[in-house]
Order: structure tokens, then C-alpha cells, then sequence
């Protein structure tokens, strides 16, 4: 078993799209670093050797954010908006969406099951 960035790489997948499963490495960056490292993308992860496993681990160490520390960073980047009280940060404050969607209908998602509100009653004469 591959275990690249605290993430164990499911062995019987492509390489390719075994690097997807490490938080911050998407099909593109995986690609690239596949031919950085110059191993074929169809290769299986199984079929890797331990120099080329310790070879992406040392790069995606030295090149890139992943794992735990890119999800601080996202973490403390949505923590400063709310502080400053922008209008993403009170977005992310109410649960709701950040990026201009239509929350009349919708962006169930972001605002969680629904809580339903019952009708007034109407007077009787």
C-alpha cells in the first residue's frame, strides 16, 4: 500500500487518478506531477516502486501545500473573512452560499434539511 502524505493510495487505480485522493491534488496536478517524476499515468499504483513513491512524496513535500496544512489555511483564510465582518465572511457565518447563488429555492446544501413552518390559524366568527 502507497502511503503518500498521510493519505493511503487505493492500489488497484491508475496513478493518476490514485493522487486525487490526497486533499489539494486535483487530475491536472496529479498529471503533472506523474510526468515531473516521468512515470506513465496508466501505470497502477500497485506497480509503483518505492523510489518513485518516495520520489512524489519529497516533491509534493517540497512544492506544494496538501493535506493538513492547505486545510489550515483554508480554514484561517474563512476565519478571517468573518472577522473582518465582509460580506463572504457573514455568509459563511450564516451557513448560507458564498458565491451568489439563489437561496429562494435551492442551496439545500449550505442551509441544511428544511425546517418547516406551520400555517396560522384562521379565526373563527
Amino acid at each position: 500500500m502507497a502511503r503518500i502524505a498521510g493519505v493511503d493510495l487505493p492500489r488497484n487505480k491508475r496513478g493518476v487518478i490514485g493522487l486525487t485522493y490526497i486533499y489539494g491534488i486535483g487530475p491536472t496536478l496529479a498529471k503533472d506531477i506523474l510526468e515531473r517524476i516521468e512515470v506513465s499515468e496508466d501505470t497502477k499504483v500497485q506497480d509503483w516502486s518505492d523510489d518513485n513513491i518516495k520520489e512524489i512524496a519529497r516533491l509534493l513535500q517540497s512544492d506544494f501545500k496538501v493535506e493538513g496544512e492547505l486545510r489550515s489555511e483554508v480554514q484561517t483564510n474563512i476565519k478571517r473573512l468573518m472577522d473582518i465582518g465582509c460580506y463572504r465572511g457573514l455568509r459563511h457565518r450564516k451557513g448560507l452560499p458564498v458565491r451568489g447563488q439563489r437561496t429562494q429555492t435551492n442551496a439545500r446544501t449550505r442551509k441544511g434539511k428544511r425546517k418547516t413552518v406551520a400555517n396560522k390559524k384562521k379565526a373563527t366568527k
